[in-house]
């Protein structure tokens, strides 16, 4: 017998995630070199010190006990010392930080902790896959927010209808953004708890980018924020700015009473992440305030060469200021999925289509720095031979 998922699967994830998989698979088999630039995923290994403890910490048979949901409490201190480092904020390590397997765990369950079926939650467009698809597990209607390059990528809160701000239970957002790149200021945050606050709206924002910056800009906490954290909760990872994607530990921090929502949640569903990881991000976040560890120049230097790159090759782009991708405006009489395909195709090289990330991105594709410079290169070389027979 043969059957089918739930009504909430066919609403799940993106058919154009898909589409671009099967591309490479059939480019591939024709025995093309590709370049993958799709898949936001680090292509550098953690440092040694992280490794030696990561490794430490395996060969340790105190280890292997069910961990606690919260998680350990010297993972959760070291967080709080290492907001006070890097951000000036002060956080209650048992009441305000919650350990997760990856800030897509918190993201995907938040919604479930938070809303009933039937509520509503305002999140970007385009934005992060698993911001609507959360609201899709939870039963919760989603107001997408649109995000457009005439006012960099930041939202116009002042247009949204005054019966989604009174209907909506949080409003997420997400600077430096995957996949936009773009930025937020102090004063965009002032005005967004300022908003919450005056519609009562929890405020959820998605910093996994912190660390990664160029040009001397340094992103902030948007729990730097006067009297934030009476609205507030912002998710952190240790994925990107420590190379650390596949160990899947991330945390949340803020309001005490949305992080024990998600924690209480959390309890009933997995038992918390391995204590040997949990080691491995406490030696990361130690490493970090005693030598500012960060891959921020590595990334910097990769745009920087690619992006000088492109604009040899006839495809001049703005340099973001922040993250590991360009979002990079498509040429006109092309779709974003049209573009994408035939770059892959005719030059072997995989891009995201903007429109993977919500109806706002069409336009757009998104371009993940995650090879070595001379892949980099390699790809800019061969995205311009094809783009010059097109003209």
């Amino acid at each position: 017998m043969q059957f089918t998922g739930s009504r909430r699967l066919s609403q799940l994830g993106s058919a154009i995630f898909s589409e671009v998989a099967q591309w490479k698979r059939e480019v591939m088999s024709q025995g093309v070199d590709v370049i993958d630039l799709g898949i936001g995923s680090p292509d550098l290994p953690p440092s040694e010190r992280i490794i030696e403890a990561l490794t430490q910490a395996v060969r340790n048979p105190h280890m292997y006990g069910y961990p606690t949901s919260e998680g350990s409490p010297e993972f959760r201190g070291t967080v709080a010392k290492w907001y006070k480092h890097r951000f000036g904020v002060t956080l209650d390590p048992q009441h305000e930080i919650l350990t997760l397997m990856g800030s897509q765990d918190g993201l995907a369950h938040l919604a479930l902790s938070l809303c009933d079926p039937g509520d509503m939650a305002i999140v970007p467009d385009p934005g992060y896959p698993i911001y609507a698809a959360s609201l899709v597990l939870a039963g919760v209607e989603p107001y997408l927010l649109p995000l457009r390059a005439e006012h960099d990528f930041l939202p116009k809160l002042e247009e949204i209808p005054a019966e989604v701000a009174a209907k909506a239970k949080f409003i997420l957002l997400n600077y430096p953004s995957n996949p936009l790149s773009a930025v937020a200021d102090r004063a965009f945050f002032e005005r967004l708890i300022a908003y919450a606050k005056a519609n009562q709206l929890i405020v959820v924002h998605d910093l996994a980018y912190s660390e990664m910056a160029f040009d001397g800009y340094r992103p902030m906490s948007i729990l730097e924020i006067e009297g934030a954290k009476e609205v507030a909760v912002e998710f952190h990872s240790l994925s990107k700015s420590f190379n650390m994607a596949g160990c899947r530990i991330a945390f949340l921090t803020g309001n005490a009473s949305i992080v024990k929502a998600l924690q209480t949640l959390k309890s009933n569903i997995d038992y918390g992440v391995f204590q040997a990881i949990q080691a491995a991000g406490v030696a990361a976040l130690e490493e970090d305030m005693e030598h500012e560890h960060t891959v921020a120049g590595v990334y910097e230097r990769r745009r920087n060469v690619f992006l000088q790159a492109l604009k040899e090759e006839g495809w001049p782009i703005a340099p973001p200021k922040a993250t590991m991708f360009i979002w990079a405006p498509i040429p006109e009489g092309w779709t974003s999925r049209q573009i994408s395909r035939e770059m892959l195709y005719q030059a072997g090289v995989v891009v995201i289509p903007g429109d993977a990330f919500g109806a706002e991105g069409e336009g757009f594709v998104r371009i993940a720095l995650v090879q070595e410079e001379a892949r980099l290169l390699e790809a800019a070389k061969r995205i311009g031979q094809w783009l010059r027979t097109i003209e």
